[in-house]
């Protein structure tokens, strides 16, 4: 589906208050003249983007435009000025789903459900139309309002790479360290079944409120998730429904051919039969838990806030503060994370096919402030700034500690 394409911005939008701001962009409200209605507009200065961050700008126009889903932030409109690119998106005003979830008054595995189940949609359409996210995560789990029942929206395909079919390849180490997949980690091929290992971790937390892998040394972490070593311990597992688990149990499945697919995730019953096969019984200790993951988050993406405004770290960390650049021994640059919540990319390892090199942050800021998040919460940063790996308290503390 082709956009609509006008002369100039100003000749069909109003631009109002700012909502977000980048190296090399600014997200600001818009309302469109003809109808009146409220969309984000990403605003790229063009003289300042190099020739790879131009062909970066494109692909990600490229593949929002291919996605038209209701679960899926859209791109409504792509505008090419002489010095400014305009990206016009839905304006998403209702914030995370984590922080909607904790301020819920009953919260299920039911609920649970119908929230991955409109994940696994938008995924599912993502693959559809050849394209792998790469960065599913928390802060990319937006809501279309604050009303209540909102649809969910996948939004921020800053790292969304384009694949032709079910074809592996090495597209480069991109992603979250606390949801990337043992073959990225591995640094085998790899391709769609990287962002339902994402699923499964997202799915782990909706129903207990912590990861299913963290330690506070990033080597050990990854050795986790490399060997698909998780658990379910007593007692906040004992009460989760046996299909529930089998489900993550074929979504974190190490092999990415005998992973499930978001296909076939779709038509589990824990998904497609919950009104019998899910509990509706009301988890405390669930909303608990998930209060602390989303407070160190906050305060993490606060800490960095400060240290961002206070000193000179502009070469050091993309625009969303996220990652660390490092040199690698042949001089070229790497991202590298110091947390299990912060996005990492290198920027180097590019796919031996046009169209699916990985995707730096340095000319985009976090999709999540485009749509109407506050610059300033852990929407658009999230990094850890204190190194740890450890996004949560240990479980066994989570479920009687008050302190982050």
């Amino acid at each position: 589906m082709s956009l609509p394409t006008s002369t100039r911005f100003s000749d069909n939008y109003d631009l109002k208050e700012e909502l977000g701001k980048g190296a090399f962009s600014v997200v600001r409200r818009c309302v469109q003249k003809s109808t009146g209605h409220e969309f984000a507009a990403k605003i790229i200065n063009t003289k300042k983007l190099s020739n790879r961050d131009f062909q970066k700008l494109e692909r990600e126009a490229r593949i929002c435009r291919k996605l038209q889903h209701p679960n899926i932030v859209r791109l409504h409109d792509s505008i090419q000025e002489e010095n400014f690119h305009y990206l016009v998106f839905d304006l998403v005003t209702g914030g995370e789903l984590f922080e909607d979830i904790v301020a819920r008054e009953f919260y299920s595995e039911a609920d649970a459900s119908h929230c991955i189940q409109q994940i696994l949609e938008s995924v599912h359409h993502c693959h559809h139309n050849g394209v792998v996210h790469r960065d599913l995560k928390p802060e990319n789990l937006l809501l279309a309002s604050k009303a209540k029942g909102a649809a969910v929206k996948l939004a921020d395909f800053g790292l969304a790479i384009e694949v032709q079919g079910d074809a592996q390849a090495w597209y480069g180490f991109a992603g979250t360290p606390g949801y990337l997949s043992p073959e990225v980690l591995k640094k085998e091929p790899y391709g769609k079944p990287v962002d339902i290992w994402a699923c499964g971790v997202i799915l782990y937390i909706l129903l207990v409120g912590y990861p299913p892998f963290w330690d506070e040394d990033q080597h050990r972490l990854y050795g986790q998730i490399k060997a698909g070593s998780y658990d379910y311990p007593s007692p906040e597992w004992d009460t989760v429904t046996p299909e529930a688990k089998n489900l993550i149990n074929q979504m974190l499945t190490v092999n990415p051919g005998k992973r499930i697919t978001a296909s076939e995730a779709l038509k589990h019953p824990w998904i497609c039969q919950r009104e019998r096969v899910a509990s509706v019984v009301h988890r405390q200790e669930t909303v608990d838990c998930l209060k602390k993951f989303n407070a160190r988050r906050k305060l993490k993406g606060a800490i960095l806030t400060t240290m961002l405004a206070t000193r000179n770290f502009s070469s050091k960390y993309d625009v969303q503060g996220r990652s660390i650049i490092t040199k690698k021994g042949d001089g070229s640059q790497v991202k590298e994370s110091s947390d299990s919540s912060t996005t990492i990319e290198d920027d180097d390892v590019k796919a031996g096919s046009a169209g699916c090199g990985s995707n730096s942050g340095s000319s985009n800021i976090s999709q999540n402030s485009q749509i109407g998040a506050s610059p300033s919460s852990p929407a658009s940063i999230s990094h850890q700034a204190n190194g740890s790996n450890d996004p949560t308290p240990s479980r066994r503390q989570d479920s009687s500690s008050t302190g982050l």
